[in-house]
């Protein structure tokens, strides 16, 4: 267990390391760790998690972390409390590399935002961030894989299913997306009503 607990840190601190834009760009890496490169978790358990993540208070991807580490520990055979430690592993991880790069960029920021360099860095960024925002969503969606020989090989598409079961779970992402993007509706009049709808349809 305490090689597991090891894994969870190295994870999180690298996924802390290279993820830039917050969040919902974090997703992306955490689902390549604890769904492909670990297998620690199903593709649909780890989006009820990422479901959760955002449901709750706080930043998604810290509270996601603190979930996957949770999960991961007790599916392993660990107790409630290995369970407890299994999640301060993972968000102490995840916020480490943060805490201290934003400790150390605090100290240089005023003496090098004019930089050319530096502008040169961030302009790589922003798109870098946007990509990685819209990774997430489409990994939540889809399961692609490459099959056959190396130099023969073919890149395969397919919808999980898991995560889209059926239509009541089409009409109500279509309905918070409409809700959002015609009326503008904030993030927490959606939860509460595809909540309630999710009560009433299930």
């Amino acid at each position: 267990m305490i090689v597991l607990l090891l894994q969870i840190f190295i994870t999180f601190f690298v996924i802390g390391i290279f993820t830039f834009g917050g969040g919902y760009a974090m997703l992306s890496l955490i689902q390549g760790q604890v769904v492909v490169a670990h297998a620690w978790m199903s593709e649909s358990t780890f989006t009820d998690i990422v479901a959760i993540s955002q449901m709750t208070p706080g930043p998604i991807g810290i509270n996601c972390a603190t979930y996957v580490g949770y999960d991961v520990v007790v599916k392993a055979g660990g107790s409630h409390l290995l369970g407890v430690i299994g999640s301060f592993s993972a968000t102490f991880a995840i916020v480490l590399p943060s805490f201290l790069i934003v400790l150390a960029l605090a100290k240089f920021y005023m003496k090098f935002r004019s930089n050319r360099f530096f502008d040169g860095v961030m302009q790589w960024l922003r798109p870098s961030v946007v990509g990685l925002i819209g990774a997430a969503a489409i990994i939540l969606m889809f399961d692609t894989e490459w099959t056959g020989m190396p130099g023969f090989s073919r890149f395969n598409i397919n919808i999980v299913r898991e995560n889209f079961p059926e239509w009541r779970s089409w009409a109500l992402f279509g309905a918070a997306l409409l809700a959002s993007m015609k009326f503008k509706a904030g993030p927490i009049p959606i939860i509460l009503c595809g909540g309630i709808a999710g009560l009433l349809l299930y």
